[in-house]
């Protein structure tokens, strides 16, 4: 699903919103979840997972074009775990 069709379902389920409120509404719920990582965070949904982020080590990597090597910086990355919920519902049989 892309933000487009998010949009689209938020609509059909809430008709009397107007298209512009529900993109503030899905602006303003990404921007808060981005802006809880960039503090160094963690952003909890129940029922559906944490949103939360690791530090990664300073490594050496390959540059694929040329097989160049080139010094890849630490750096943090954002990291999802599903809650129960959710994984139940990936693995219904």
């Amino acid at each position: 699903m892309i933000r487009s069709e998010l949009l689209q379902a938020l609509h059909r389920d809430n008709p009397e919103l107007r298209a512009d409120e529900i993109e503030q509404i899905v602006d303003i719920f990404f921007d808060e979840i981005a802006n809880r990582l960039a503090e160094g965070g963690r952003v909890e949904l129940r029922g559906f997972g944490a949103f939360s982020t690791r530090e990664r080590d300073a490594r050496t990597g390959r540059n694929p074009r040329t097989g160049e090597l080139v010094d890849v910086p630490a750096k943090c990355v954002p990291f999802f775990k599903a809650g129960k919920e959710m994984r139940r519902r990936l693995n219904q049989d």
